[in-house]
């Protein structure tokens, strides 16, 4: 992966493509200018940049602004139970709900999400992946030495939606889904022009929560959505402490890049070859929510 270009691997054709995020030369000269880095500190990391612009995707006014960012990405409506004109914020129609049933649950363990797919089958590699030297920790991310210790020796996956992506995320395993944790944190962007070189500041600095899923066959799966710039809030829609089902839906983002953190006990599941094979050779693997990831 390099900073010049965003690629990732199309998972149907195997083939790399270049993406190109909203706002690509914005986060570029944040994450990659000297210039950029005042800005930086000062406003996007915080609450209040992510709060101002959230409430201005939330008026009215702002609904002028769906049907080009449709146009542009080629987001496929048909997916969404509301058509275009009944949508009343572009906040809306960006965590838009999908039609029941209309995508399939492949067998498994799946994504939990849409979006741009990295796995490692021991989390000390995630260090390999970004910039090597910065070092990554299970306990900073999850602010408890326990459950830390617990995973430590397990897999991990991260799903990255980018602006364009659907952002509602949904169980990917059967089971009994515990109360959320909340950590407090900043808003850095998980686009790769921010993680490259701040991998561990924005995943153990960024606002998060995580919920446990216990289940009959693969152990305790964590799961991890975290914020970033332009959004200031996630939204869980499920029943805390209860039992749920694979493709049940667990929550949203509001508007902006956000990821999924998922980890797993060692030995639970066998990861996809190809996704480890992508992630080895440094590149995302493009994933749709529901599809399989491992088992």
């Amino acid at each position: 992966m390099t900073m010049k270009e965003i690629k990732y691997i199309d998972r149907k054709t195997n083939q790399p493509v270049i993406e190109k995020p909203p706002g690509e030369r914005f986060l570029r000269f944040l994450y990659h200018h000297p210039l950029g880095r005042l800005p930086l500190e000062l406003l996007v990391r915080r609450r209040l940049l992510s709060s101002i612009y959230g409430r201005m995707m939330s008026r009215n006014r702002s609904i002028k602004r769906i049907q080009p960012f449709v146009d542009q990405y080629d987001i496929d409506m048909d997916e969404a139970i509301k058509p275009i004109d009944e949508f009343n914020s572009f906040n809306d129609f960006f965590y838009r709900e999908l039609k029941p049933d209309i995508r399939d649950m492949d067998e498994g363990f799946v994504s939990p999400a849409d979006g741009k797919i990295i796995a490692f089958e021991h989390i000390d590699a995630v260090g390999d992946f970004f910039v090597k030297g910065h070092q990554f920790t299970l306990e900073e991310f999850l602010q408890d030495k326990e459950l830390a210790e617990k995973y430590q020796t397990g897999s991990m996956f991260i799903v990255r939606l980018a602006p364009n992506d659907y952002h509602r995320f949904h169980f990917p395993y059967g089971g009994h889904i515990s109360e959320p944790t909340r950590i407090s944190g900043r808003y850095y962007s998980v686009s790769p022009y921010a993680l490259f070189k701040n991998f561990t500041k924005v995943f153990c600095g960024n606002e998060r929560e995580y919920a446990i899923l216990s289940t009959k066959d693969i152990g305790d799966v964590l799961l991890a959505p975290v914020g970033a710039t332009m959004v200031g809030t996630i939204i869980e829609t499920y029943e805390p402490d209860s039992e749920i089902n694979k493709g049940d839906e667990m929550g949203y983002f509001a508007f902006g890049g956000s990821s999924m953190v998922i980890l797993i006990e060692k030995g639970k599941i066998e990861i996809d070859e190809d996704l480890l094979r992508n992630t080895r050779n440094g590149m995302e693997t493009s994933i749709r929510m529901g599809e399989r990831i491992g088992g």
